[in-house]
């Protein structure tokens, strides 16, 4: 009872304090618990929505796609209309009904625009059937009852100023049609960002599906008292095995592990941020305590002499520690929950659709904030009360705050030197490493290992760093900056793990700005070599071009050629008799002017003769295949052919990496017409002297097709450019995280710094040392401790990029480049936010009053 009074006391005594500690906790918890929140509320929003739609048994054609996959052909899998009153007559069905759906569509209002979701949801278009009544309600109008009308959403209604008698057209592969809008539906549950257009039965087989008679799957309703695995067995017996069955539970596990992928990266990927977060909070945690102890060592010291053990001092200290974790993790939870809405709110604005009335906050949320919380605050203050418990009675003898710990001991650095020189091999070896594999296992190891020994070796390398930092920056202040420099010079260790906290987010920016760069510096010189086509033409969602859109552009003047690009589902058998999947490209003749491939063997123009094809050089050495050799290939959905290997390409690069091509005539010798895939991307070259006027014929020719873009080589690069720009924005704003907890860190270690060393700026002022120049010496000394961290960081960052970018090319990411500019904006960026950091430290210390600082002990 006595060392938690203690604990107590001496936590609210210095509770001003502690509240930076606390907000570093807090900003910790704060991200792990907003991340589980929004998971798990993405979750109950989309088993709820599966739950709204799924009858008991859902009847799909067996060879149907992914309900995130888009059909190559742009026609989904069908069902025969028969199908569903041979349902209704199976035991156990109270109704069955006939579904038509498809996500290969675009949906454009009378201005040409595309009324569909552009962060990712899809826009589709079904037909009305009473099961709509499930999930959604008309709100205005009446549902469709012929080809002239459509029931939009009302979410996409409202978002694109649709109404009831607006026009729109929809897209597809069968052709386009316009309809009116005759109604809009409310969804009972959260639309997670989709456009749904619905359209009675008769029109959207045809236009959908390309004629009557035609279902994409049945959905089956149990009688009252039969369970959904007992009507799914029945119904399996009387369809035949034809079909894909199944239960509501298994569309729901479907429709979950659909989504798992890109919700399991979002949240482990934020996780991984919190955890860096955490990591920089425990120097900050560190640091307090640290300081705290060696502040009220003569305190400590008196408890000593009137009896208090080490064990009871030692305890003192981790139960305000305890006290810390528990109110910054408590406030973390709080602030997760309003993190989890904010991110909802963003999600929303970027087309995903999240209600707060799914907010979902588990019990085992609040339950991993607090632990983790605690847990680490508590490690975290674990040294600094071991220390606190080896102050001796004699101490209260000494003047309090005296520093700890002058000077880096040897064994700690030796220790630094042995971690970072492991590192370091670890990087040579994976930049060396012949293949990915183990290559990133060492590039994990070194990245680890030499972050450990910067960690350690830091205050080492503080004597050195600073004092060459103080040379260029420090000395032009005079004696003021010459005294910020002996103030960070004086507690080496204290210095090295402020610095170490704005490192570790400064190395990770570092390093990833590394491989953005050079992954663009990489994919432009490729196609700088290998692409020799002027224009690309594509859909930015993977929607096949449509073949209206194809005859279009294929008439713009100024075109040279025009080369489709098809992507085939085929089974390949060696001639071992070995099967796998092949990633079989079916192409024009001309393709090989778009696009310049190496060869180890053979002519690549030779692969698109009659039943001729081409393999990649990994597929050829793993398989045994050479030049002549026949390859049988199964197409799904079509026969089998007996193809002859022309060429070998050189699997070397990104683009069409391990393809395998044949000649579209090929394809569609084995495939029925409706069956033959739809191209996925056109490219066109012009003709000499007119690239100016077929660039803006092929805008023109594709203008009624807002779905696609059209992009020469310069628009190219810049898309790529922007797309890994956008990614790398998103994560520095994820590492601002690490950032903000490493400027709390140089602030709390300041002011503490501050305290301890009242009486020394009392005898400062008394001997002539102005307020202006007392306020700048401690900017100075802020500033020249974010630089160091700084230097440690962007050099340490370069490092881990550089290896990892060697690693790369083993990919095809060959060229390394350094972003000069990022890096320098950071190294000067880092000084202001030294600045920032002492504002508040510096203005304290000037309003002290110097006769009460030189009293003070």
């Amino acid at each position: 009872m006595t060392v938690l009074k203690t604990s107590l006391r001496n936590f609210f005594a210095h509770k001003g304090r502690m509240a930076l500690s606390a907000v570093a906790v807090l900003l910790s918890v704060a991200f792990v618990s907003g991340t589980l929140v929004f998971t798990d509320t993405m979750n109950t929003t989309f088993d709820k929505l599966f739950a709204s739609t799924a009858s008991d048994v859902t009847v799909s054609p067996r060879a149907a796609a992914a309900d995130d996959e888009i059909p190559q052909n742009g026609r989904p899998e069908s069902l025969p209309a028969s199908l569903v009153e041979q349902a209704r007559k199976v035991e156990g069905v109270k109704d069955a009904q006939g579904s038509v759906a498809s996500t290969s569509v675009t949906v454009v209002d009378a201005k040409n625009k595309n009324v569909g979701p552009t962060g990712g949801a899809p826009t589709i278009a079904v037909n009305w059937t009473p099961n709509e009544l499930r999930s959604v309600e008309i709100a205005s109008g009446h549902e469709p009852r012929g080809p002239t009308e459509v029931v939009v959403d009302g979410a996409t209604a409202e978002k694109h100023g649709l109404k009831l008698g607006d026009e729109l057209r929809t897209i597809a592969v069968t052709g386009d049609f316009t309809a009116k809008i005759v109604g809009t539906v409310e969804f009972k549950v959260t639309n997670p960002g989709a456009t749904v257009v619905y359209f009675d039965t008769a029109t959207a087989q045809r236009e959908l599906l390309g004629k009557t008679g035609l279902f994409t799957q049945v959905s089956v309703d149990a009688k009252p008292g039969v369970s959904d695995d007992a009507l799914k067995a029945d119904l399996a017996a009387a369809l035949g095995g034809g079909y894909k069955l199944q239960t509501a539970a298994e569309v729901a596990d479907a429709g979950r592990e659909s989504m798992a992928g890109f919700l399991d990266v979002m949240k482990y990927a934020m996780l991984g941020f919190a955890g860096i977060a955490f990591l920089v909070g425990i120097f900050l945690i560190v640091n307090t305590f640290s300081m705290l102890v060696a502040q009220r060592t003569r305190e400590i010291g008196l408890m000593r002499a009137i009896g208090s053990s080490r064990k009871q001092v030692n305890r003192s200290v981790l139960v305000e520690a305890l006290l810390l974790g528990l109110v910054g993790s408590v406030a973390g939870v709080a602030a997760g929950v309003g993190l989890a809405v904010g991110l909802m709110k963003l999600m929303s604005s970027m087309g995903m659709e999240l209600s707060t009335r799914d907010l979902t906050v588990a019990w085992t949320t609040p339950a991993v904030g607090l632990a983790l919380g605690i847990v680490v605050t508590v490690l975290a203050a674990y040294i600094p009360a071991r220390r606190a418990g080896k102050v001796s009675p004699m101490a209260a003898l000494r003047d309090a705050g005296t520093p700890a710990d002058g000077r880096a001991g040897r064994v700690r650095g030796v220790l630094g030197l042995v971690l970072t020189g492991a590192g370091a091999a670890a990087l040579v070896a994976a930049a060396r490493a012949a293949e990915a594999g183990p290559g990133s296992l060492w590039l994990g190891l070194g990245v680890v290992l030499t972050l450990l020994g910067f960690v350690v070796v830091g205050p080492l390398l503080a004597g050195g760093v600073v004092r060459a930092l103080g040379v260029v920056v420090l000395r032009i202040f005079g004696p003021v900056g010459r005294m910020a420099e002996r103030n960070a010079l004086r507690n080496p260790r204290r210095t090295g793990a402020t610095a170490a906290a704005l490192m570790i987010g400064l190395a990770l920016v570092a390093g990833l700005s590394v491989v953005g760069s050079s992954m663009v510096a990489s994919a432009t010189e490729e196609l700088d070599r290998s692409v020799g086509a002027d224009y690309i033409v594509r859909s930015a969602t993977g929607q096949p071009i449509v073949p209206q859109a194809q005859a279009a552009l294929e008439k713009a003047p100024g075109l040279d050629h025009v080369t489709e690009y098809k992507w085939v589902d085929a089974k390949v058998t060696d001639p071992r008799g070995k099967v796998s999947t092949a990633d079989l490209a079916a192409t024009d003749p001309t393709y090989v002017k778009d696009l310049r491939r190496e060869t180890t063997a053979g002519t690549l123009t030779d692969a698109y003769g009659e039943n001729a094809m081409s393999v990649g050089s990994d597929y050829a050495t793993e398989h045994g295949v050479k030049v002549g050799d026949v390859l049988t290939v199964a197409f799904k959905g079509g026969d089998t052919a007996k193809l002859k290997v022309a060429a070998i390409t050189a699997d070397v690069g990104q683009v069409d990496k391990g393809a395998m091509y044949t000649s579209v005539a090929t394809v569609a010798r084995h495939l029925p017409a409706e069956r033959v895939p739809h191209s996925l991307l056109i490219l066109a070259s012009a003709k000499d002297g007119q690239e100016t006027q077929a660039y803006q014929a092929l805008k023109d020719a594709l203008a009624p097709y807002p779905q696609y873009k059209v992009s020469n080589q310069a628009d190219y690069k810049e898309e790529l450019q922007d797309q890994v720009g956008q990614l790398l924005n998103i994560v520095y704003g994820l590492l601002a995280l690490a950032i903000i907890v490493a400027v709390l860190g140089v602030v709390n270690t300041l002011a503490l710094s501050v305290v301890e060393r009242t009486r020394e700026i009392g005898l400062m002022r008394a001997i002539g040392l102005s307020r202006r120049q007392l306020r700048r010496m401690i900017r100075l000394e802020s500033v020249v401790i974010a630089l160091f961290g700084a230097l440690l960081g962007l050099g340490l960052g370069m490092g881990w990029g550089t290896a990892a970018q060697k690693l790369l090319a083993l990919e095809g990411l060959g060229v390394l480049e350094i972003p000069w500019p990022t890096i320098v904006t950071v190294f000067i960026g880092s000084a202001f936010v030294g600045l920032f950091a002492a504002l508040v430290p510096a203005f304290r210390a000037g309003r002290m009053n110097v006769l009460n600082a030189i009293a003070s002990e």
